[in-house]
């Protein structure tokens, strides 16, 4: 006897028992700042350690009338952004864009737009490694009891340690940060220029570990401190004097490249999607 067998995936490929488990543990993280909800990654059509934990946060969260962006460093283009994106126009009816002002969700990789977020807009962040005191502490059952006695010592003595080794703190990306006077937490690894647009701002930013089984928050509104020293302040990366070639942008955060037929250095726009719109605006001709 022949049968036709057809195979339907789940709307946004998650089952739904998994996706309320996942709300349930970003509602408890957006309750808590800064604070790590365990959860039950599941396996997912990509690589552990490609953005499984945000992607699980975006098909849990994603409806009918959103509009989703996903950027990879800032690229709108790169395989990941474009991986990632194609999987969910497949398993949902959701539209996608490159202008972040259009999105209602968006999901990253080791930046923040350049336009700050509105309060309907969502910011999902892929983290390869939660645990900010990881540096220092390497079991789990340590880091646990330290984040509930809120004893940071270590981490300080590890920022101090640089300063007189180096002269100056040498974290860069995943600079650790002060939540809500409460948690320090990791902020994944977006630049020590995009850290301060977490403070007190309008959007809500969840964070997604798949691997590590994690899930944290910021909601709107709340207080994000880097870490720093009265006579060390912190400080983010500066470019001073220097102007995206593609669009003329100033204070925005650039990527520094070569360019490959005359080998001269050039500065762009790390977020690709700002840079096209800011193009289109200016009329800026290279």
């Amino acid at each position: 006897m022949n049968m036709e067998v057809t195979q339907t995936y789940n709307y946004a490929f998650l089952d739904e028992g998994s996706k309320r488990e996942i709300r349930r543990s970003v509602l408890k993280a957006v309750a808590i700042p800064g604070y790590q909800v365990p959860f039950a990654s599941r396996e997912m059509p990509i690589g552990r350690g490609w953005g499984t934990g945000g992607l699980q946060i975006t098909l849990s969260l994603i409806g009918e009338t959103d509009i989703l962006k996903v950027i990879d460093q800032g690229h709108d283009d790169s395989v990941n952004a474009v991986s990632i994106k194609r999987l969910v126009e497949n398993c949902s009816n959701v539209s996608t864009t490159e202008n972040s002002e259009d999105a209602s969700i968006i999901q990253s990789r080791h930046r923040i737009p350049e336009i700050p977020l509105r309060d309907d807009q969502i910011l999902v962040l892929q983290v390869p490694l939660p645990e900010p005191l990881r540096r220092v502490e390497a079991k789990e059952k340590d880091t646990k009891r330290l984040h509930a006695e809120m004893d940071y010592s270590s981490i300080w003595l590890r920022l101090y340690e640089d300063i007189v080794r180096w002269g100056k703190i040498t974290i860069g990306a995943d600079y650790p940060s002060m939540v809500n006077g409460r948690y320090i937490f990791n902020p994944s690894p977006i630049p020590r220029y995009d850290l301060l647009k977490l403070h007190q701002a309008n959007g809500l930013f969840l964070f997604g570990a798949g691997r590590e089984k994690k899930i944290y928050a910021i909601p709107p509104f709340t207080d994000v401190k880097p870490l720093e020293f009265d006579d060390y302040p912190f400080e983010v990366e500066k470019f001073e004097g220097l102007t995206c070639h593609s669009c003329g942008s100033k204070d925005v955060f650039l990527d520094e490249i070569y360019d490959a037929d005359t080998g001269k250095k050039r500065f762009q726009c790390s977020d690709t999607g700002y840079c096209q719109t800011r193009q289109k605006e200016s009329g800026y001709l290279v």
